[in-house]
């Protein structure tokens, strides 16, 4: 008989003396590599306990599970039987071909229910070898230790700041900061630390982490003291995704992943691949994926590589982050449930042609449709002799709910409402005998509406460059541009067109209407308030105009009489300026709006702007190596519809509040000025008058001639010196002078 491992262990000591003998050859002929060969194998707990002539429809059964993630077969299963022989044992031992279609059956397989009362625990049969080999596990039971109870930091600690203020994170050179916005002095410093971030910042969607980037992988910071909440290690990463929830992350980077075995995150799964979707409370990988080719010339006209742009966000999320969901250009959709990650119903979804989708970005609530679902928009382009389409589908059950064909289609691009009442479908339109002559028309879809009715808005001026809905709002604002005439070097001139509903009785909405259209702009950018109502539209990136404009929907005056009938009474508030201006951004209360100019874009100028809602500046303040700017988002409100209302109604009451804070903080700022400068005086006279009264003492002491104050004065100036001198200055005053001519 083989001796065992055991048996030949090179540690044993000898009592003759003998050396020890190097069984180092042995200990590597008899030892058993779990991991060559037996990595294909995986152990199912859970199953139902069946009689033997059940046991072949439940092995059937279970295959239909196996096979969604690897090849394998009836043969491959093995289902021991109980001592009596009489019902299988409630597990079940599995073969696959290759070792990553085990791995990816222990991923997708564990956890998962079988049937009502089954849920089905899938494990590597090397893991359970390795983990419960004879010595690892001990036999006596131990009462878990319980760590005592530690208080974390409050994630959301600044949303209780009394004045109310917002926080922003500023990149700059090396450094990274996280400061209080001030309206009328410099920014209050929260945190500032070198080297914060390799690339650049990024917040999570509530405000709850700042995202820093390193070439090692992702970290999240929160909480008073700015402590690491959480890493994600992702060689090479370049941009990171939040669900809405803040619940998972996706990671992506341009090169594929290597990943080496023993690595303590990412398995040999993840290896090769480009995008990661983790989980942030357990900061595990939940699945990766390869970066999908775009359609396209790879190569220009000479020969040379092109650049290929990925589609950002490639993976994108449902409004509650149940499903998310990739598009595969030209084919279809492929939605995936979280947490598990699981092909909904096994299949992507084929829609022949796609171009692109948008989720909706709030629960949708049809008319009398009372069941769950998620909606989505997409659209196709012309196929032969099939026209473009624009199509509404829910989720999960895949059921088009609308669909709109369109003609002569050059590019749509799809636009929600924020609160999912309507999506806008901006089509670019060619002529039948021009195609570089482009018009645009607007298709919108009331979604809360019965049969969900399209209104078509067209005799729009020129293309449209940019579009804009008003958050929470029915308003929109749009940028046309006429065309580029041949071998011109200046942009043509753009025109802002603002439209709102008419009014209609009740909750309904009624058609949308041109408020007003502003010629012979150079704009190309809209950016709302986050309340909605302002707006400010502007001309980024540009080095010959840099204008901003700053519009009020509801101005609080007198109403013009063509625009007695629509929901909104438009005038423009301020303007200003900014030169090189590249981002704006208002933050989420709709108090403030910060321009900047970031060095990543030019190297001129760089720095911010800060202007109040109404384009009142309030600080300019240039920066070298200016870089980000980013307000910290808030999470969503916790005041209900009608406290909101009443907030409204009474604002000017609550505005006179506000005034009086700010008009007390100014004078308890100055109040604190005067207060440190009069202690300031009381301690250096103080200080004066005790050095004083011990000079005098001293030279009483000594035997010397008393003093006069003004002398024991000019020993104080003289204090420092090794010895003591008085210095007598002499001044002569003529009080009065005559002369008298004596004979």
């Amino acid at each position: 008989m083989a001796p065992s491992f055991e048996q030949l262990d090179p540690e044993t000591e000898y009592e003759d003396g003998e050396e020890e003998v190097d069984y180092s050859d042995l200990r590597e002929q008899y030892e058993v590599r779990m991991e060559e060969g037996l990595d294909t194998f995986i152990v199912i707990d859970g199953l139902p306990r069946v009689p033997s002539g059940s046991k072949d429809k439940l092995v059937k059964f279970l295959l239909r599970k196996l096979t969604t993630v690897g090849k394998t077969k009836e043969e491959s299963v093995y289902m021991p039987m109980d001592e009596a022989g009489d019902m299988t044992a409630g597990f079940a031992f599995v073969e696959y071909e290759t070792p990553a279609q085990a791995a990816a059956a222990v991923k997708a397989l564990h956890a998962t229910p079988l049937d009502k009362k089954h849920t089905i625990a899938v494990n590597k049969l090397t893991d359970i070898e390795r983990y419960g080999r004879e010595g690892r596990i001990d036999e006596t039971y131990k009462e878990p230790e319980i760590a005592p109870f530690e208080e974390k930091e409050h994630l959301r600690w600044w949303l209780g700041d009394q004045e109310g203020r917002d926080q922003f994170v500023m990149y700059r050179g090396d450094n990274v900061g996280v400061y209080w916005n001030e309206k009328d002095d410099q920014p209050e410093q929260v945190v500032d630390r070198m080297n914060w971030t390799e690339s650049f910042v990024q917040w999570s969607p509530k405000g709850t982490y700042l995202t820093s980037m390193h070439t090692q992988g992702v970290q999240l910071w929160g909480g008073q003291n700015w402590s690491r909440q959480k890493r994600f290690m992702h060689p090479g990463v370049n941009l990171v995704d939040y669900s809405p929830d803040e619940r998972y992350v996706t990671t992506w980077s341009h090169r594929p992943m290597q990943v080496e075995e023993g690595n303590p995150i990412l398995s040999l799964e993840e290896d090769g691949k480009n995008y990661i979707i983790w989980d942030v409370a357990t900061t595990k990988p939940l699945r990766s994926f390869v970066t999908l080719d775009v359609p396209g010339p790879t190569q220009d006209a000479e020969g040379n590589p092109t650049k290929q742009k990925i589609q950002w966000p490639a993976f994108k999320w449902s409004a509650d982050a149940k499903y998310v969901a990739r598009m595969t250009q030209g084919q279809g959709i492929s939605v995936y449930e979280l947490p598990g990650m699981n092909l909904m119903d096994k299949h992507s979804i084929k829609i022949d042609g796609i171009m692109d989708f948008e989720w909706s970005p709030t629960n949708p609530q049809r008319d009398n449709i009372r069941e769950y679902e998620q909606l989505f928009c997409y659209w196709t382009p012309e196929m032969g002799s099939n026209p473009a389409k624009v199509g509404l589908m829910t989720v999960p059950t895949k059921e088009v709910v609308r669909t709109r064909n369109l003609f002569n289609v050059s590019d749509a691009k799809l636009h929600w409402q924020s609160e999912s009442a309507f999506v806008c479908v901006k089509v670019d339109r060619h002529s039948k005998r021009n195609k570089n002559n482009i018009s645009t028309n607007l298709e919108i879809f009331r979604v809360r509406e019965k049969g969900v009715p399209v209104e078509v808005v067209d005799n729009l001026s020129g293309a449209v460059i940019n579009f804009a809905w008003e958050p929470k709002g029915d308003r929109f604002i749009l940028i046309t541009a006429g065309e580029v005439p041949a071998g011109a070097a200046v942009p043509p001139k753009t025109a802002v067109s603002f439209f709102c509903p008419e009014k209609a009785k009740g909750t309904a909405v009624g058609n949308f209407k041109l408020i007003r259209t502003v010629d012979k702009k150079n704009n190309n950018a809209i950016h709302w308030s986050p309340t909605g109502r302002f707006a400010v539209v502007a001309t980024v990136l540009s080095q010959q105009s840099f204008d901003l404009d700053f519009w009020d929907f509801d101005f609080e005056g007198e109403r013009e009489e063509t625009d007695k009938d629509l929901t909104a009474n438009l005038q423009l508030v301020g303007t200003g300026d900014h030169y090189g201006i590249t981002d704006i951004e208002w933050d989420p209360s709709g108090r403030y709006v910060a321009t900047s100019a970031s060095v990543w874009k030019h190297r001129m100028e760089n720095g911010y702007h800060l202007y109040t809602f109404a384009g009142q500046t309030l600080r300019e303040e240039p920066l070298e190596q200016f870089k980000q700017w980013a307000w910290r988002p808030r999470p969503e409100r916790l005041l209900s519809k009608d406290e909101m209302k009443n907030v409204r109604k009474n604002l000017r009451e609550y505005s006179k509040q506000f005034e009086e804070l700010d008009q007390a903080k100014k004078s308890s700022a100055n109040k604190a000025v005067v207060e440190y400068r009069r202690q300031q005086l009381e301690e250096w006279l103080a200080w004066r008058e005790r050095v004083e009264a011990e000079l005098v003492e001293e030279r009483q002491e000594l035997g010397l001639e008393e003093i006069s104050e003004e002398r024991a004065a000019l020993l104080v100036a003289d204090e420092g010196g090794e010895g003591q001198k008085v210095v007598e200055e002499i001044f002569e005053e003529i009080l009065e002078e005559s002369e008298e001519v004596i004979e």
